[in-house]
């Protein structure tokens, strides 16, 4: 039962990672039905950001508090992914809105190797050891353990997910989100401006992708120029589990895939009789993706279209 329990809390924070992560994937996908695959290196880039400010600040500010540097290093971080994602639509994206699908999806896969190397330039390819900032003395519950770090993981993603509902579903934004997602040239009609409502959607999803991914760094203590990669794609994959284009979905899809993964990698080893360890975890992800996309395509929940924003 420790383990069980050990691997729940390591499943609900990873599932809080992707499911942050996902929200930017399903947000885009439902004002332009585009999936955004440089989302995972936006993540990238926000926890080298942020390793880079933490840096700067213990040289010039070494008696800090290790919480103020690292809220300084994250509002940082969210500057400057907002500002990348601001302009990846702008320059990649807005060309192609009205050109076949195929072409805004290859430019997205390579909009996502630029940024890899680009960082890779930029911050040198080797791993880096991301700091602890927060106390590092565990809490014992039922014989697992749970950390500050972990801890502020959880409950930074419910703030999160609270406020993205409440700006979706009770805000002019959000509203305009919704009508721009059910169809953009009616709501231009009724006043909406569908640039500045896709801009503001790449913004809000840069802004969570660089909470996860300074929450990524925090929990597993490296940052390098890949590290977006897989974390993007099992995002990805929770999106499509949950249902693409759906908030509510992404968030569900993203809390069980970091479940079933947690919970996988904890039982793999014994329920191969030890040919498979827990470093093969990453399977779990791939294996419900193709579950998925071949009994209930639409996801968990489905696509509600008029509220996919």
């Amino acid at each position: 039962m420790e383990v069980l329990l050990q691997q729940i809390i390591n499943g609900l924070v990873l599932g809080s990672m992707y499911a942050l992560i996902a929200l930017g994937y399903t947000m885009v996908y439902g004002i332009i039905n585009l999936i955004n695959f440089a989302h995972g290196e936006v993540l990238m880039v926000g926890a080298l950001t942020s390793w880079t400010i933490i840096g700067w600040m213990q040289e010039a500010m070494p008696g800090a508090p290790g919480w103020l540097v690292l809220l300084i290093s994250l509002l940082i971080a969210f500057v400057v992914c907002a500002a990348l994602n601001f302009t990846i639509e702008k320059v990649a994206y807005r060309p192609l809105r009205n050109s076949p699908k195929l072409a805004p999806l290859i430019t997205a896969i390579g909009m996502s190797l630029l940024l890899q190397t680009l960082a890779m330039i930029i911050w040198k390819p080797n791993y880096k050891s991301y700091p602890t900032l927060l106390p590092a003395e565990p809490f014992q519950i039922g014989g697992a353990v749970i950390t500050v770090t972990q801890l502020f993981i959880l409950g930074t993603t419910a703030v999160s997910l609270s406020v993205l509902m409440w700006l979706v579903h009770y805000t002019k934004l959000g509203r305009a989100m919704r009508a721009t997602a059910e169809n953009p040239r009616v709501a231009a009609l009724m006043g909406v401006r569908p640039d500045t409502v896709i801009s503001a959607t790449f913004i809000i999803g840069a802004i969570l992708a660089a909470l996860a991914g300074v929450m990524y760094a925090s929990n597993y203590g490296t940052v390098q120029h890949t590290m977006g990669f897989l974390p993007g794609l099992k995002a990805f994959t929770a999106a499509v589990f949950g249902g693409i284009g759906n908030l509510g979905g992404a968030v569900l899809g993203g809390i069980l895939l970091g479940l079933i993964e947690a919970i996988g990698a904890g039982y793999i080893g014994p329920l191969t009789g030890g040919v498979l360890g827990s470093q093969y975890s990453d399977i779990f992800a791939f294996i419900v993706l193709i579950f998925v996309l071949t009994l209930r395509p639409s996801g968990l929940l489905g696509e509600r279209v008029a509220d996919r924003a």
